[in-house]
């Protein structure tokens, strides 16, 4: 196959045969596309009619009349194939399916001149066939492509704001960052911001492929591209339209094919080293059989050997394999953008199927990311009313601090707090806090403020945490352990990776070995290593993939803005996008759009199937042309058989590549 093929996938250009190169391209340009197209097929069909049925008393078709007539029908036919094929030879691109049919319905023309039988019926046929097949197929890559486009339409083409009382519509691309939209029901959010006013729920399938609405209030955040369902909200936008996450999501999925995938890549050498072969072949089928007869006296029928060359040519195209193949990355990312996984390119794919080890970060990625109380324990007794008095002292003692411990407290507590009651509040610094509720003294905070009290405290708790001391009226009262607590679906996840064949799960985390240990041991993870920076889980993650061999992919999974650098630096960098940071998106070559550990066992069942896809259509196609080619060799295929086999194999390749589009 030409460069043209190569240049254009390069350029994100999956689509038929007509649309690979530039001669192609231009033939879209000035012919008005498939329409141009469709006339020409039209007025072919038309002209082949009158002169097959022409009544010989009418006017007598035959010697250059004949010829002129058929070759006026063959130019309209076939005059764009033909200007390809040329262009591609002057460029020093000779071998397409452009050249590849101009030689042989130019030399099935040749055989009718030599034969002197008059028939070019076949020659034209041909031509004919072979642009109906690119017509029904350039439309049914097309339309797919459009179908996968569609369920990524999440664009929003407007935004309402508000002006002297009145909303004026305008394009979401003109709205400043911190203005005010409002959203009604039934309308897209067309930028990211904070709900100012309005309660509503927001339908996010597009984003997330969770079908279950979200609740939206003041304060929340509401993404792009979701679709608001029920009551007005006045969002105040907190990034421009094209930083915004149904930017980032188009720009995403329309540029994935840029990244050519190493089975794209063995296409396009394939097709370079194929097709020149394949003509060389078709040369020697041409004249070795009938000198070899020459040489032992034997008269040679060369025009039998001529015309199984020409149709060993037509058969030859690669067209099936040049389409399919990205076709079914695209559909495969398309169906993956469904789903609520993002991946940035073909390339994601064929690693993401090749994955051994998963690298993952705790905070935010395996656990919520905030701060639970997960135990009370009261030295009295644990009767619930008891441990109550233990969290009701701390959450009214910590009920003026921001301090995310402190919520916590408050909402274990979980019940309106009387300010009143609580009087002379003395915070000590990196300990705690010491005030008075209804009178009494209450002191809540670490070991170190115990000890700065003289209040004897217990040390060891069976739980793992970040544990908070109370005293009450000068004596220990108990402590309350807050933990980062466990998503509920990430042992499921891990569970799902191993399923899979992941040979290694590995966390890598900057919280304190023991608390590492704990989740380790809670989710079932092959490795742990706690305590790190991020150039600690840089470090690490380069000796998991010294250890794992060549073709052994590594990815990471992570969140936050100091996972950037190991994102960037793992095979495969796979960021939590829902509230993950921007840099963390920017780096990951996957981005999971609602946070579920579940959903990376899931994009690596997607990239698996897709690279399954890709594989049956290479092995589908070049069987078929292997078979095809020895029957063409050895008589058994004529011209027509041999362009419906060219064109039936690209349509059952390309409806194979369109299973990829499943979730």
């Amino acid at each position: 196959m030409s460069h043209h093929h190569e240049h254009d996938h390069q350029h994100g250009h999956a689509c038929a045969c007509h649309e690979h190169d530039h001669g192609h391209e231009h033939h879209h340009d000035h012919e008005g596309g498939a329409n141009g197209q469709l006339v020409r097929i039209g007025i072919c069909m038309t002209s082949l009619g009158l002169l097959h049925f022409l009544p010989e008393s009418w006017a007598p078709l035959d010697g250059w009349l004949r010829l002129t007539l058929y070759l006026a029908v063959y130019l309209t036919i076939g005059w764009t194939v033909l200007r390809e094929a040329l262009e591609g030879i002057a460029h020093g691109e000779v071998f397409d399916e452009n050249f590849l049919m101009m030689v042989a319905t130019a030399g099935a023309f040749g055989l009718a001149l030599y034969e002197g039988s008059g028939d070019y019926n076949e020659a034209i046929a041909v031509m004919l066939f072979f642009q109906i097949g690119e017509f029904f197929e350039g439309y049914a890559v097309a339309k797919s492509r459009r179908n996968i486009t569609a369920l990524m339409d999440i664009r929003p083409d407007y935004a309402h704001v508000e002006q002297d009382g009145q909303l004026r519509q305008v394009a979401p691309e003109t709205v400043a960052v911190g203005s005010v939209i409002v959203v009604q029901p039934g309308e897209k959010v067309p930028i990211d911001g904070v709900v100012e006013e309005g309660v509503s729920m927001l339908n996010t399938v597009a984003l997330t492929g969770e079908a279950l609405p979200r609740e939206a209030r003041k304060g929340v955040e509401a993404l792009s591209g979701s679709i608001n369902l029920t009551g007005v909200l006045h969002i105040r936008t907190t990034k421009s339209f094209g930083e915004s996450t149904v930017s980032k999501i188009l720009d995403l999925v329309q540029h994935s094919n840029q990244k050519k995938a190493k089975s794209e890549q063995f296409i396009t050498r394939f097709s370079r080293v194929y097709t020149p072969i394949v003509c060389a072949c078709a040369l020697a089928l041409a004249l070795l059989p009938p000198l070899v007869l020459l040489a032992v006296g034997q008269e040679p029928a060369w025009s039998t050997w001529v015309y199984r060359a020409l149709i060993f040519l037509v058969i030859s195209c690669p067209c099936a394999l040049v389409i399919s193949i990205p076709l079914t990355f695209f559909a495969g990312i398309g169906g993956a953008g469904r789903a609520g996984i993002l991946l940035k390119g073909s390339t994601v794919v064929e690693k993401l199927s090749r994955l051994r080890t998963v690298v993952l970060d705790k905070t935010g990625t395996l656990t919520r990311g905030v701060f639970e109380v997960v135990a009370v324990h009261d030295i009295a007794c644990n009767e619930n009313e008891r441990r109550m008095r233990v969290l009701e002292a701390a959450a009214f003692a910590e009920c003026s601090s921001s301090h995310p411990i402190a919520s916590s407290l408050r909402g274990a507590y979980g019940r309106e707090l009387d300010r009143s009651r609580v009087t002379e509040i003395q915070e000590h610094a990196g300990e705690g806090v010491v005030v008075k509720l209804d009178g009494v003294p209450v002191a809540v905070g670490n070991a170190k403020l115990m000890e700065t009290l003289g209040i004897a405290c217990s040390a060891h708790c069976s739980h793992t945490g970040t544990v908070v001391h109370v005293a009450i009226d000068g004596r220990y009262a108990g402590h309350i352990v807050l933990g980062d607590v466990v998503k509920e679906s990430s042992c499921e996840a891990i569970a799902a990776l191993h399923r899979m064949g992941v040979e290694r799960t590995v966390m890598l985390t900057g919280d304190s070995q023991e608390v590492a240990d704990r989740v380790a041991a809670e989710l079932n993870l092959d490795e742990v290593h706690g305590g790190l920076l991020p150039a600690g889980k840089v470090e690490h993650l380069e000796r998991l993939m010294a250890s794992g061999g060549e073709h052994a992919m590594v990815a990471f999974v992570g969140d936050g803005i100091n996972d950037a650098p190991v994102l960037m630096r793992a095979d495969v960098g796979i960021a939590m996008g829902g509230a993950g940071s921007d840099a963390a998106i920017e780096a990951a070559e996957v981005v999971l759009m609602d946070d579920d550990p579940l959903r990376v066992a899931q994009a690596v069942r997607i990239a698996r199937r897709t690279i399954a896809i890709v594989w049956q259509n290479i092995v589908f196609a070049i069987s078929i042309k292997v078979l095809c080619l020895l029957l063409g060799a050895l008589g058994f295929a004529n011209m027509w058989m041999a362009v419906f086999a060219d064109v039936g194999v690209m349509v059952l390749a390309v409806l194979n590549a369109l299973r990829a589009l499943r979730k």
